[in-house]
């Protein structure tokens, strides 16, 4: 964990490689040691492209998340992963990834695969950078499960959820993981029509392990699947009630949103650090480092130094990894060019 000023970091995702994509349209074609191959490869790829730009925190890229059916809800036990998606055509849109029938109680024996994401990571990454893991949140997993009988709306979904994630937090956190985001998108997504202060209740229950054990963040955001969004592209419904949030850090989704809402930075910044989203990651326009150094100016009006850190929007797994290696050069280029103005740097 460090405390730098201007941190640069990212929220988790990371562009596959073509042939990736390839093997994960042909998975039937590989065996088992073909596989695991393939997800060290990709791992590696991932590392040495954010370790090129110089980003001060990093992932894995979630390269080893081949899909995400086939990550978590693949490790969850009870269910039925669903064989065909209902629309497959047409303009992408939400109502195109799978949803699961519930067959049973649901359990992850084998827990999430996170913690073998991060041991993966700690081995193959260099020294210097800090290495974080994403854990999926318990009400953003329970969006791709149908309700039944045994389990009737999405808040008993993720009820029953909350255990497992948990689970998985305290055996990263005994693995020797120090930096976490919990990703639960789906509550910024919904939090203007669901009530947040429920949200809050459900993510501290979730997180309770790992509070005070790591450096814990989340990502509030509105949604990046084919790079579009899902509901109204508004903050202001998740406030005060998400000052309550038991995390060190909160990522927020700006540049796509032309910078709206970013005086609510401020008063983040007095309860947690902020990670401001300065890279459009559904734009194909590729941010100039005078760009960032603009943003981040803009930003420094509104919070201090040393309580921001800088990223791109969302995970950059909808953007094309030529756009996202440029996009990350320049993210870090311009922030280490404030720095230098700034005359802060170290830890």
């Amino acid at each position: 964990m460090i405390s730098r000023p201007l941190l640069t970091t990212v929220i988790g995702s990371y562009p596959f490689p073509g042939w990736l994509e390839f093997a994960c349209d042909h998975l039937e074609d590989f065996g088992t040691a073909d596989r695991r191959e393939l997800q060290e490869d990709a791992v590696i790829v991932a590392i040495h492209d954010q370790v090129e730009a110089g980003l001060d925190v990093i992932t894995d890229g979630e390269q080893t998340r081949l899909d995400f059916n086939l990550s978590f809800y693949g490790f969850l036990e009870g269910i039925a992963l669903e064989s065909a998606r209902s629309r497959r055509f047409g303009p992408p849109a939400h109502d195109q990834r799978g949803r699961h029938e519930i067959t049973g109680e649901l359990s992850a024996p084998r827990g999430l695969g996170v913690v073998d994401e991060w041991q993966r990571l700690r081995r193959l990454a260099p020294a210097g950078p800090v290495l974080k893991a994403s854990v999926p949140g318990p009400y953003t997993l329970s969006g791709r499960l149908l309700p039944n009988d045994r389990y009737p709306d999405r808040y008993a979904i993720t009820e029953a959820l909350v255990p497992i994630v948990r689970h998985e937090l305290e055996e990263l956190v005994a693995a020797g993981c120090r930096e976490i985001t919990v990703d639960e998108p789906s509550m910024s997504c919904y939090a203007w029509r669901e009530d947040p202060r429920r949200f809050v209740d459900i993510f501290n229950r979730t997180v309770e392990p790992a509070h005070g054990r790591a450096r814990l963040s989340t990502h509030l955001c509105f949604g990046n699947y084919k790079g579009r969004a899902v509901g109204p592209r508004r903050y202001a419904p998740m406030f005060p009630a998400f000052h309550e949030l038991h995390v060190d850090e909160m990522h927020l989704e700006m540049a796509s949103r032309e910078f709206a809402e970013l005086e609510l930075i401020g008063e983040l910044a007095r309860h947690v650090r902020v990670a401001v989203g300065v890279i459009d990651v559904k734009s194909y326009y590729i941010e100039t480092v005078e760009d960032v150094v603009e943003r981040v100016g803009r930003c420094l009006g509104y919070a201090p130094a040393e309580r921001l850190s800088f990223a791109p929007d969302c995970g950059l797994s909808q953007t094309a990894r030529w756009a996202a290696r440029l996009k990350l050069r320049h993210l870090v280029e311009g922030v280490r060019l404030v720095r230098e103005r700034l005359g802060c740097g170290g830890e």
